[in-house]
């Protein structure tokens, strides 16, 4: 006979208590309930216009009663007239030209003075600030100023091109469809480049000074610095400099509607000039919200195309 065998169970093994949660989990949550009120005030400030925009732009008539547009039949009508305008593509190419005329130079800019106030030079806690000053001062006041520098009777860079000897007579910067263009390029150019220089300064902070000992080392010439060890730090945040930037100057309007109203002879006039027109001008209060749903669609083509760059690190 086969002898008895016991065999013991083992017991159950009881479940770990639970556990809260932790600390750096409560101070998440905690903080999200902090950010909650003022992230919905935000998204009403912002959904709300956005909503009588879009819907103001399937409205048709004469619209003379903003505050009761359910009176007004609903249409297709808006955005017809806007997608079928020969004129709309002359205020994109010129929106374009004016976004990629502003953030190339202000990049340029922006970054080789971050690079110069990233050295240790006499006076430089006195020029970080001033070379930030402009970020700053108001579009408007930037304009009024350029208006009276960029005036071609008495505008004082016309004096200092005559004095130069680059010039013979007054040019109409302002008043020249070939100028135009530039004349509002330049003060926006002024505005923006200062952020790019934080943004970038603030990059260069963050790169450990030991890897420019060690390609020093190996004796990487400035240059091959720059492209190795520099240049891989800022990809990332030039990206998103350029992003902020385009989209905000595409719909600039602060520069261009005081200093040429969006001529002469329409060669300034963007997108954001033509809403503004559509709207206060000829009263076509639909055109120019479809107008500028159309312009908010552009510009999140724009974000879409260059969120890869910006994941990427602007390859």
């Amino acid at each position: 006979m086969t002898p008895d065998v016991m065999v013991e169970r083992a017991p159950a093994t009881a479940p770990p208590p639970r556990r809260g949660r932790t600390r750096a989990e409560r101070d998440r949550w905690f903080a999200y309930g902090m950010l909650t009120p003022t992230l919905a005030a935000v998204g009403l400030l912002m959904a709300y216009p956005l909503y009588v925009a879009i819907h103001l732009s399937f409205r048709g008539g004469e619209i003379t009663d903003l505050q009761n547009l359910g009176q007004y039949p609903l249409t297709l009508a808006n955005y017809v007239e806007v997608i079928t305008d020969p004129e709309l593509l002359g205020d994109i190419w010129r929106s374009v030209v004016y976004t990629v005329g502003v953030v190339a130079p202000a990049f340029g800019i922006g970054l080789g003075l971050a690079l110069l106030l990233h050295r240790s030079f006499p006076g430089r806690r006195i020029v970080r600030p001033l070379s930030l000053l402009p970020w700053a001062v108001p579009g408007v006041v930037v304009s009024a100023a350029f208006s009276w520098m960029l005036d071609g009777s008495f505008g004082v860079v016309n004096y200092f091109l005559r004095s130069l000897g680059l010039i013979e007579e007054n040019v109409a910067w302002l008043a020249d469809s070939r100028t135009a263009m530039a004349a509002v390029i330049i003060p926006t150019v002024w505005k923006f480049y200062p952020f790019f220089t934080l943004v970038l300064l603030a990059a260069l902070q963050a790169v450990p000074e030991d890897l420019y000992e060690a390609a020093r080392i190996d004796g990487a010439r400035p240059w091959q610095q720059f492209r190795y060890v520099t240049w891989p730090a800022l990809r990332a945040p030039s990206a998103l400099a350029i992003v902020i930037t385009g989209v905000g100057v595409f719909r600039e309007f602060d520069f261009i509607f005081p200093l040429t109203g969006g001529g002469p002879d329409d060669a300034t006039r963007t997108l954001a000039i033509r809403i503004y027109n559509e709207a206060f001008e000829f009263f076509g209060f639909g055109v120019s919200a479809a107008l500028g749903v159309v312009t908010m669609f552009i510009a999140g083509l724009l974000l879409l195309a260059a969120g890869r760059s910006v994941r990427q690190g602007f390859i």
